[in-house]
């Protein structure tokens, strides 16, 4: 479940489409009635939080939505362009730093890709979005 404060438009998220898990983009919030419309690959349809599934942040994601990998003595860095994630724990998302220019925040906990998209907006004043594909 993801919460409905936590999305903006652009994110990425999976929802339950009639027993069917989706990858989709948030195309539109309604915090008034506690719904994301997200475009499922099929269909613009609105979701409840119960609904929407956080995608976890894997070299997978990170590659889709248009980083490089780079090995390194600290960990595998991926680079977009200034911005920046070095996972310190090949394949082991829970320890990140993050950075762009000056800013750098560093995690303990894993990240959902909507999260990184949201720290990435934050951070560069663009957004980071991904082609949605099937």
């Amino acid at each position: 479940m993801v919460k409905i404060t936590d999305l903006k438009v652009g994110d990425v998220v999976r929802v339950i489409d009639e027993g069917i898990e989706r990858d989709g983009i948030v195309e539109e919030l309604s915090r008034e009635d506690n719904m994301a419309c997200v475009f499922n690959g099929v269909q613009e349809f609105w979701y409840t939080p119960e609904e929407i599934i956080p995608v976890p942040l894997t070299e997978k994601e990170l590659l889709m939505l248009g980083f490089e990998r780079e090995n390194t003595e600290d960990g595998v860095k991926y680079m977009r362009g200034p911005f920046r994630v070095l996972v310190h724990d090949p394949g082991n998302y829970t320890k990140l730093d993050v950075w762009y220019r000056e800013d750098r925040r560093h995690f303990e906990h894993p990240l959902y890709v909507h999260e990184l998209q949201n720290h990435y907006l934050q951070m560069t004043k663009v957004p980071l979005e991904k082609p949605l594909t099937q």
